[in-house]
């Protein structure tokens, strides 16, 4: 005869860690339910696997680098009207991940771009998805120590083991000669082979503000837009509304 140590013992020794630390609880669940020995088998199993899958899931959300969370259920869309609830909800299939597609938001600052941009990383998550979210800033400041050390090539294809990759405001500020070949470095590894979600408050024809070397910027722009859905946001900054409005409204910020 086996004790229940015995038996947790053995799991363990198979990996089954999340079965073993709930045996006592579903050993009592089998009595109360009057299990067949096959029933309590798989009810054992699918406790193994779901919690195994929330645990990845748990992992892959603190790995993800989303500082602070901005939920689409919390995005007013009374006051960005330039995007609907539709085409927000449209993308919640990830068919765009899934045929390694790009979403791009631009707009000036405030209009909701790093909301959406959140929102949607968030939702990938909860799916199952693999995401990463940095600031362009520091996404070049990342990739620049990378180069500096040696390690470029093998920091883009840590990179390009996420399905999804977040990069927020792109634009705010200028880049280096160098930062330019990072970045079209990584956005040539990910081109059709891993998906970016992008956001920037400059269109296309106003890259060069920030791109030194527009040898790069074109290249970089016709792999980004090649694949990619683009939405052009409008109106004025969310924030500047809440301060004129002494604060009333939504108490969510937007980016």
């Amino acid at each position: 005869m086996y004790s229940t140590d015995d038996v947790g013992r053995m799991m363990r020794s198979l990996n089954l860690k999340h079965a073993s630390e709930g045996l006592n609880s579903l050993l009592s669940r089998a009595n109360d339910q009057e299990l067949s020995p096959l029933q309590w088998a798989g009810t054992l199993l699918e406790h193994e696997l779901s919690s195994r899958e929330a645990h990845r899931r748990e992992t892959n959300r603190k790995k993800a680098g989303i500082q602070v969370e901005k939920r689409l259920d919390e995005f007013d869309y009374q006051c960005q009207t330039t995007i609907t609830k539709r085409q927000v909800t449209q993308l919640l299939d990830f068919q765009f991940v899934e045929n390694r597609q790009n979403l791009i938001f631009i707009g000036p600052p405030g209009v909701g771009k790093t909301h959406l941009a959140t929102g949607l990383a968030l939702k990938a998550l909860e799916r199952g998805y693999r995401v990463w979210f940095s600031s362009a800033l520091a996404l070049t400041e990342d990739l620049e120590m990378a180069e500096i050390k040696g390690r470029l090539k093998a920091r883009i294809a840590q990179l390009c083991r996420y399905d999804l990759i977040v990069v927020d405001e792109l634009g705010y500020l200028p880049m280096s000669r160098q930062s330019n070949h990072n970045l079209f470095q990584l956005i040539h590894a990910m081109y059709e082979f891993r998906s970016i979600i992008l956001t920037t408050n400059k269109d296309f024809t106003r890259w060069g503000d920030f791109f030194i070397d527009e040898n790069v910027a074109v290249p970089i722009v016709d792999r980004l837009i090649h694949h990619a859905q683009i939405f052009m946001l409008g109106g004025e900054s969310y924030r500047l509304r809440q301060k004129l409005g002494g604060g009333s409204g939504v108490g969510v910020g937007q980016n």
